[in-house]
């Protein structure tokens, strides 16, 4: 059986005194897209934003390829090969969308392999290769979504962590992301934490499901079978 990529063991999370994620424990194994699923206010973000360091756990413990991260910061992650993409598009507005693309890569030190991921990302995003002269502002917000996670690949990740990726896009373009991130999983390797409000989306192209609620997972299983599950959708994924 293969080793998960990322490890997530028994983490308690919140914000000041007030604890968000209680006791989740799930795992990310390498070329796996794990959907993180549930309403407003689940945990989903703070669960992201955990794993990624920018918010430290009161207890419990966070692995990358068997290496503890509690001490690790989160440049560092990055370093081992961990990219968060937020909610919200995080480009930077005033710089090109092939400076933004750079920023991606500047800690990487072989630089010739670093170009060669830039040179990936203008074919996975030809949006972006047409406009990459243009400023984060010009673009439309699904190209600064491309432009967000082709940042992210430009630092060649092993895991991938994505928060609402889909969020104000139009649904040719979620399913075309979609269709991205299913490809390079079987493509590259690439292990993906997915955080989606779009609950059809993320399981079309997931292989297993997480079902948080009030901070607590409440489910966890291939992602077929959370399709197929009436009253477990009815009552936690609104559909």
């Amino acid at each position: 059986m293969t080793a998960p990529l990322l490890e997530i063991q028994t983490i308690t999370a919140g914000y000041g005194a007030a604890p968000v994620l209680h006791e989740i424990t799930l795992s990310v194994p390498p070329r796996t897209i794990v959907a993180v699923l549930g309403a407003n206010g689940a945990g989903k973000t703070t669960l992201l934003r955990t794993v990624s360091g920018l918010l430290r756990p009161t207890s419990g413990a966070v692995r990358l390829a068997e290496e503890d991260l509690a001490r690790v910061p989160v440049e560092h992650r990055v370093r081992r090969g961990m990219a968060h993409v937020p909610e919200g598009r995080g480009v930077v507005a005033e710089l090109t969308v092939d400076e933004n693309l750079r920023l991606g890569g500047l800690f990487r030190t072989d630089r010739r392999d670093a170009r060669r991921a830039l040179a990936e990302v203008y074919t996975l995003f030809e949006p972006l290769a047409r406009r990459r002269g243009h400023a984060g502002h010009q673009l439309s917000g699904g190209e600064r979504q491309m432009l967000a996670i082709g940042r992210a690949l430009v630092g060649r990740p092993r895991l991938l962590l994505l928060d609402e990726p889909s969020l104000g896009l139009a649904p040719r373009v979620t399913a075309q992301l979609m269709g991205l991130l299913a490809r390079l999983r079987d493509d590259t390797g690439l292990a993906v934490l997915l955080v989606e409000q779009n609950v059809r989306s993320a399981l079309s192209v997931a292989d297993r499901g997480v079902v948080m609620s009030l901070g607590r997972v409440v489910r966890e299983a291939d992602a077929a079978l959370l399709r197929d599950d009436d009253a477990l959708r009815h009552a936690y994924l609104g559909f």
